[in-house]
C-alpha cells in the first residue's frame, strides 16, 4: 500500500512539474528577442521635446545641436560638485576601505 501511494505521489509530482514548465514559455504572440535586435528602427524622439521624427529629421536635429556655436551652460554650483564627486572617486579608488 505505502509502495503505491509513493509511485502514484511521484507521478502526480511530475504531472504538476510538466504543466509548470510550460508557464515558463512566453505567449505565442510575443516577438522573439532575437527578431527584434535586428529591426531596424527609422523614427526617433526629439531630446528637445519628446516629439516623434523622421530618420532624416533626427540627423538634422543631431546635427543642429552638435554644430551650436555656444558651449553647454553648467551653472557653478553644479560644476562644483561634479569635482567634488570626481575626488571622492579618485579617493575611493586609491584608498584599501572600499565600502
Amino acid at each position: 500500500m505505502m509502495n503505491f501511494f509513493m509511485i502514484s505521489l511521484g507521478i502526480f509530482c511530475l504531472v504538476l512539474m510538466g504543466n509548470l514548465s510550460a508557464l515558463a514559455l512566453p505567449p505565442r504572440e510575443d516577438i522573439p528577442e532575437e527578431i527584434l535586435s535586428t529591426e531596424i528602427i527609422v523614427e526617433g524622439k526629439s531630446p528637445m521635446d519628446n516629439k516623434s521624427l523622421t530618420a532624416a529629421d533626427y540627423a538634422l536635429l543631431e546635427e543642429k545641436i552638435a554644430k551650436s556655436a555656444f558651449p553647454p551652460v553648467v551653472n557653478s554650483d553644479l560644476r562644483h560638485q561634479i569635482f567634488l564627486l570626481n575626488i571622492l572617486k579618485m579617493i575611493r579608488t586609491i584608498s584599501p576601505f572600499n565600502n
